[in-house]
């Protein structure tokens, strides 16, 4: 015999579900202007620094896209970068050419300024993140334990019934029926899209980090403290050397006439 269905009172709908709703979209908005106020001022970057970064990512984008070129300008560029490379034209460091056989002892990342700095701007996030979804949290399993706030309108497997009956012990229970801290959570994981409308696509509500502004060239080949700049260069350099170029004008009439032929 089928389990009767549940009615809920209007009530849960006004005093509980909007309002965990409303809470949790004001404490995301608050937690991305917190987070931009305890983040530290960037640091000034030495310029030799940006140009030993930046001409590793060159060698990386002639690579990538050398196609785009004339074969006679992809082999000077590529003559050029092999030899600074191997060289050590664009290191920071000239005398890391001279001692590029010494041992070197691992580095300390405490003794770092700028991994410092970013450790810190990680600890503060963490921090902004976690307390006050374990105060919204708190608050919701103390006023509102074994609530059944909503059905959703669609049917569900029974997988889902760990996930949206939270904090209900009911085993006869629909699936499609979802408890307070369930709708906590569907609300913590399924916020993004609304943060992104009020607060834009780079923000810090959600609590992840946005990767879209990054080079993709630096994060595949980004310099890290204590690498072995030097060593990187030489990878590059001979990266470059078995780089064979395909141009892609390479027989472009033929190919125009036979795709509108």
């Amino acid at each position: 015999m089928a389990a009767p269905d549940l009615v809920l009172d209007p009530s849960l709908r006004d005093w509980v579900l909007f309002p965990i709703l409303l809470v949790m979209i004001l404490v995301g908005i608050l937690r991305h202007y917190i987070t931009l106020l305890l983040q530290s001022p960037p640091k000034q970057q030495d310029l030799a620094a940006i140009r030993e970064q930046q001409s590793l990512a060159r060698g990386v984008s002639l690579r990538n896209n050398g196609k785009h070129i004339s074969p006679a300008s992809f082999e000077a560029r590529k003559k050029y970068l092999i030899q600074a490379f191997k060289d050590g034209e664009f290191l920071k460091d000239p005398d890391a050419v001279k001692n590029k056989d010494a041992p070197k002892a691992p580095p300390n990342p405490l003794t770092d300024p700028g991994g410092m700095d970013q450790m810190m701007n990680m600890l503060k996030g963490n921090m902004v993140m976690i307390v006050p979804q374990t105060l919204i949290m708190s608050w919701i399993n103390f006023f509102f334990t074994g609530f059944i706030l909503m059905k959703l309108p669609f049917p569900l497997t029974i997988r889902f019934k760990s996930i949206l009956q939270s904090g209900v012990a009911t085993r006869d229970l629909d699936v499609r029926w979802v408890s307070s801290i369930s709708w906590y959570f569907l609300n913590l994981f399924g916020l993004r899209s609304v943060y992104d409308i009020l607060l834009g696509s780079n923000n810090s509500a959600s609590g992840s980090m946005d990767m879209g502004g990054m080079n993709p060239a630096m994060m595949s080949q980004g310099l890290q403290p204590g690498q072995d700049t030097y060593k990187m260069f030489l990878s590059e350099a001979e990266n470059l050397e078995l780089t064979v170029h395909e141009y892609l004008l390479d027989d472009i009439e033929e190919r125009v006439l036979a795709k509108y032929e």
